[in-house]
C-alpha cells in the first residue's frame, strides 16, 4: 500500500520541478527588444528600480525622492501625507493620485495602486522594447511554477505521514522514510533556489537587463536613492524603513 503513496510523492515532485526548470529556462532566455538598450549610466532612477524590484521597488524610490524632497511627509506610522500636490513628472503625479484627494495614505496601498498605474506600464513597454524585461505572460508561467512546486512539498510530507499512519510507524519506518524524504529534499530545494535566485514575485529584469544593472552597480555614484532602486529598503536608515513599512493609523490632526 504504503509503494502507491511513494509513487504519487515521487510523481508529484518529478513532475513539478520539471515545470519549474522549464519556466525558468524560457522566462531567463533574453528576449529580443525592438530598442537599443540604453548605457549603464542612462538608466534612470525609475528604470533602475523597476528592474531591481518591479512596481514596488519604484514606489519606494518616488516616495523617498519626493520626501527627500518635503513635498511629502512619510511619517512612523507608515502613513504618507502630501505636502505639496503637484507632481514634477508622470510617476510623481501618479503617487499623487494613488494617496488621494484626501491628501493621505497608508503606504502599501499606494504601491498597490502604483502598480497598474498608466506611467508604470509605460515605463514598463520602453524596457520590454530594449529586451531588458522579461515579458509578463513568462513571469506568470514562472510563479505558477513555484507555487507547484509548493504543493508538491505539501502533498509528499502528507503522503508520507499518510503512509506511516496506515502502515504504523514502528513496522519497517526505517525503510520507508528514505523515498519521501528524497522528493521532499527535491521540492525544498527547488523552492529554496526559486526564492534566492530565480525571485519570481519582484524580479524584473532579463539577462540582458541583469547585465545593465551590474554595470550600473560600478559606475559609483551611490545615493540613498540609487542604493534603494538598486538593492531595496534594506539600505535606507531605520526610520525610513519603519515609514515605509506602512500600516498604523496617523495621529490626529497630523496633516500636510
Amino acid at each position: 500500500m504504503w509503494v502507491l503513496f511513494v509513487l504519487v510523492a515521487w510523481g508529484a515532485a518529478a513532475l513539478s520541478c520539471a515545470r519549474l526548470c522549464a519556466a525558468a529556462a524560457t522566462a531567463w532566455r533574453a528576449p529580443r527588444g525592438t530598442g537599443r538598450p540604453p548605457a549603464p549610466s542612462a538608466l534612470s532612477l525609475y528604470e533602475t528600480a523597476f528592474l531591481s524590484g518591479g512596481p514596488p521597488r519604484l514606489a519606494d524610490v518616488a516616495l523617498v525622492a519626493m520626501s527627500e524632497e518635503r513635498r511629502i511627509l512619510l511619517a512612523h506610522t507608515g502613513w504618507a501625507t502630501v505636502v505639496d500636490p503637484r507632481g514634477r513628472d508622470a510617476m510623481e503625479r501618479s503617487v499623487l493620485e494613488a494617496i488621494g484627494p484626501g491628501g493621505q495614505s497608508p503606504v502599501p496601498p499606494i504601491r498597490t495602486a502604483l502598480g497598474s498605474a498608466d506611467a508604470v506600464a509605460a515605463l514598463g513597454d520602453r524596457l520590454a522594447a530594449a529586451g531588458l524585461v522579461v515579458p509578463e505572460a513568462l513571469r506568470a508561467g514562472l510563479t505558477s511554477a513555484t507555487r507547484q512546486v509548493r504543493g508538491a512539498a505539501v502533498l509528499v510530507a502528507a503522503t508520507g505521514l499518510t503512509a506511516e499512519l496506515l502502515e504504523g510507524f514502528g513496522d519497517g519506518s526505517a525503510g520507508r522514510a528514505p523515498w519521501f524524504a528524497l522528493p521532499l529534499v527535491l521540492t525544498l530545494g527547488a523552492l529554496a533556489i526559486a526564492r534566492w535566485e530565480l525571485r519570481p514575485e519582484e524580479r524584473r529584469a532579463s539577462p540582458a537587463g541583469e547585465r545593465l544593472l551590474h554595470a550600473a552597480d560600478g559606475d559609483g555614484g551611490r545615493t540613498v536613492l540609487t542604493d534603494l532602486a538598486r538593492h531595496g529598503t534594506r539600505t535606507l536608515p531605520k526610520e525610513l524603513r519603519t515609514a515605509l513599512g506602512g500600516g498604523r493609523p496617523p495621529l490626529r490632526g497630523v496633516r500636510g
